[in-house]
């Protein structure tokens, strides 16, 4: 069902801070982790159980880098290992698991797989994540729904048209022809539009910008899918004849669409959601106007996902018929279960 040797976003590292000195529990591909900062702030993630009576670690708090059990006062060090308990002797506790984490791009990443394979060099490298002249704005949803559903939500944008219609969604999306790829461990599929009107969401983006909303637009959305389950979408409008995807900055208003999928069960996962943009990227406003905007259009994905998710829960042995608008989700499913038989061979 998931892939477990690989680095899944737990969480963003605001979310970390907003709960200190309380430590955050997630659960991570059936793993039940707790995580904080440990000594020096170095980030932690243990598994939620407290080796004296089983209560989650993460009903404690944080001090000094030392997870305190809120049960019975032990404390718990960064690599799982009982440290010390008011009138007790402890440190010949068996330790709990521990997990690799990592700081990067804003976010706490984990390893759940196998520890002695966790490999910092694995990371995926998001540059514009944390470069000066890109603005981001994101944030997360809980979704009652398997992992691989959003996947194949976010590899086929045809759904716009009638998910989102009052935002990104116009007829366009269904009549352009679009193109599939499998680039080595990469899924990629493309759309291109020329001579459209843009849809609300971009004639906001091209004002911004200042350029004129009205007029006629070349549009694209290019969807990139990597293991484990990150979708990096480039989208965008630019004018007529100025080369798309391609057009100088100032002729284009346009970003990716962040996506880093995290199940949790084999029916719920973590959506964290967000939008780079390289114009404007100075101005908080915008950002905060286009994370709202984002938040408004994510939620009705939401809506359709778990809806989804129940529907085939309920009939479990019907078969969900495949259309060539499917290629992307099919071929990252592809993906992914190649990802996994190597994992147990």
């Amino acid at each position: 069902m998931f892939i477990q040797n690989a680095w899944y976003v737990a969480c963003s590292l605001a979310e970390l801070e907003a709960l200190a000195p309380k430590p955050l529990a997630r659960t991570i591909c059936n793993h039940k982790m707790v995580f904080f900062r440990g000594p020096d702030g170095i980030p932690a993630a243990i598994e939620d159980f407290c080796p004296h009576r089983g209560a989650p670690l993460s009903l404690g708090k944080v001090c000094e880098g030392k997870l305190i059990c809120g049960y019975h006062g032990l404390a718990m060090g960064h690599q799982g290992k009982a440290l010390s308990m008011p009138g007790q002797r402890v440190t010949g506790f068996p330790a709990v698991q521990a997990y690799a984490a990592v700081e990067r791009y804003g976010f706490l990443w984990v390893w759940p797989g196998d520890q002695t394979v966790a490999d910092v060099a694995q990371l995926p490298s998001y540059d514009f994540l944390d470069h000066p002249d890109w603005a981001y704005g994101g944030g997360m949803y809980h979704v009652e729904a398997d992992y691989r559903l959003m996947i194949d939500n976010l590899m086929d944008l045809t759904h716009e048209t009638y998910v989102h219609a009052n935002s990104i969604g116009q007829r366009e999306i269904d009549e352009a022809p679009s193109t599939t790829s499998v680039e080595g461990d990469q899924v990629i599929l493309q759309r291109h539009m020329k001579g459209i009107n843009a849809p609300p969401f971009w004639q906001m983006a091209m004002t911004a910008h200042g350029l004129d909303p009205q007029a006629r637009v070349d549009r694209w959305q290019i969807c990139r899918f990597t293991p484990p389950s990150h979708v990096m979408i480039n989208v965008g409008v630019a004018l007529e004849g100025h080369g798309g995807f391609d057009a100088p900055l100032e002729c284009k208003a346009s970003g990716v669409v962040v996506d880093f999928i995290t199940p949790e069960t084999e029916r719920s996962h973590w959506y964290h959601w967000g939008m780079a943009r390289q114009f404007k990227p100075g101005d908080t406003v915008l950002t905060q106007k286009i994370r709202e905007g984002q938040a408004k259009i994510f939620s009705e994905d939401l809506e359709i996902l778990e809806l989804q998710q129940a529907n085939i829960e309920r009939w479990p042995d019907r078969r969900l018929l495949m259309l060539n608008i499917d290629s992307g989700g099919v071929k990252s499913r592809r993906l992914i279960s190649k990802y996994m038989a190597h994992e147990k061979s």
